[in-house]
């Protein structure tokens, strides 16, 4: 690791600038969490370049950007003079590129260790959670650019606000999205951490639950002695978590150091107050749905507020902030028609969704189209997702999107659908979904999942907003 961060130093301190000592090819480039490391050295000067499957907006941003990306698997395209591969755990084990830099003596590294590396010598703040996190750390750096205070920031979505994952500021102070994947995030060393939740998930990875707990206590000890872990209130084993300074914080359980207070919506924004033992905040104003998101924005407030960022500056950057990318995202708004766009991939993201649309539209039907994310996430969860999505009027499954994975025996959406209570439910493709929108318009409409479903949100606002 120490040479490592040697390469790391010797690449973005070139007194020349534009690379010259070196360049950084990567293998998966248009990763969300790959991406935002690429912007970040091509916003050094370094040469970046790299290859991913298959050409996405992201990808295409990037090229705009300076960045040449490739997406075909071949070793012609490498860049024969990087200082440092980096590839992404999803990569397969017989990708050519990936083996050709194994073989020919190439520093290769993932995603994790290079991250860990840019940010060895700044002042962290490290966001980590099952659910919540993206939008959490997107929260929190937001604040601190928007105040003035500045950060670099490693998201793992698209901030609305900027239009990109990876934004920065002279003052060495990275925000970081910790992922709990492939136990990325224990190369991570925060001065100040927030835990948003440690359920279940990654079994694939972790084997149990108890296994994924074990692994957030892991990362609350990686907290530097004179740091502070900020924790949900009421996370089972929470009072396990190792950080010498430690407060939770909640959406309303007055028990919590920091919760939020007289909360209030209005035309599908939310009014409240922060309070903690020693200090309170007021009529802060938030812009964006989902009553999970007035808890995150409690979490981000708390760490501005021990930065020392002024009551004035925190509550001109939530009102300011518009959100990220496919979070309770509002494609479609107005008297006659409601379009949500969401992440969610698991029962209790699922549930905070679906929890957060019902708050604030209490009179609408909800139709929810949902595309499972993995087989063995649907296999694990199957009875989860089931009874979370019997909370819609009405719900259409998409086929489960494998990802990195393959197929199991007898692991579809009919799983799911079979255990649903719900009656107004089916699975359609995409063009038999398509379909039913063009012919069966909605009022309130809810797209989530973690796969490809994005892809069909321009579709459908299309129908939805046309006489189609």
């Amino acid at each position: 690791m120490n040479d490592l961060n040697k390469i790391v130093t010797n690449l973005i301190s070139s007194p020349t600038g534009g690379g010259q000592e070196g360049a950084v090819y990567f293998i998966g480039i248009g990763g969300i969490g790959m991406s935002a490391i690429a912007r970040y050295f091509n916003s050094k000067g370094v040469i970046v370049s790299g290859y991913d499957k298959t050409e996405t907006v992201l990808t295409k941003q990037l090229v705009a950007e300076g960045i040449a990306v490739h997406y075909e698997d071949n070793i012609e395209f490498i860049d024969k003079k990087a200082s440092v591969v980096v590839y992404t755990p999803a990569v397969p084990k017989n990708h050519k590129e990936l083996n050709w830099c194994l073989d020919n003596n190439y520093t290769v590294v993932k995603r994790s260790d290079i991250l860990g590396s840019v940010t060895n010598s700044a002042f962290n703040i490290c966001v980590a959670g099952t659910h919540g996190k993206t939008t959490t750390s997107t929260m929190v750096a937001h604040i601190l650019q928007h105040s003035g205070f500045g950060c670099n920031a490693f998201l793992g979505g698209i901030a609305a606000n900027y239009g990109s994952n990876f934004f920065s500021s002279p003052n060495n102070v990275c925000v970081v999205e910790a992922d709990e994947y492939d136990r990325s995030f224990l190369k991570l060393n925060p001065d100040v951490a927030i835990i948003t939740a440690m359920d279940p998930d990654h079994l694939d990875i972790y084997g149990t639950a108890e296994n994924v707990e074990q692994a957030f206590i892991d990362f609350s000890a990686k907290v530097k002695a004179a740091g502070l872990l900020i924790s949900k209130y009421g996370m089972k084993r929470g009072a396990e978590l190792k950080a010498a300074n430690h407060f939770t914080y909640h959406q309303k359980n007055e028990k919590a150091a920091v919760y939020a207070a007289n909360i209030k919506t209005n035309n599908g924004s939310y009014v409240f107050d922060v309070k903690a033992k020693d200090w309170q905040l007021n009529d802060i104003e938030l812009n964006m749905g989902g009553l999970h998101n007035i808890e995150n924005i409690t979490a981000a407030i708390a760490v501005a507020h021990h930065l020392k960022i002024s009551d004035e500056k925190i509550k001109a950057a939530v009102s300011s902030f518009k959100g990220v990318k496919r979070r309770f995202e509002y494609i479609v708004k107005n008297e006659k028609q409601l379009f949500i766009d969401d992440y969610a991939h698991h029962p209790d993201e699922l549930y905070a969704l679906l929890t957060g649309a019902k708050n604030l539209f209490p009179d609408e039907k909800c139709t929810v189209i949902f595309q499972p994310h993995l087989f063995s996430r649907t296999k694990d969860f199957a009875d989860g997702f089931a009874a979370t999505l019997d909370m819609a009027d009405e719900i259409i499954l998409l086929p489960i999107y494998p990802a990195r994975e393959l197929p199991m025996e007898g692991v579809t959406s009919e799983m799911i659908l079979t255990k649903m209570k719900n009656n107004n439910s089916s699975v359609k493709t995409k063009d038999e979904l398509l379909q039913w929108i063009k012919e069966n318009k909605r009022t309130l409409i809810i797209t989530a999942g973690a796969g490809d479903i994005d892809t069909l949100v321009e579709p459908i606002k299309t129908f939805l907003t046309t006489n189609k």
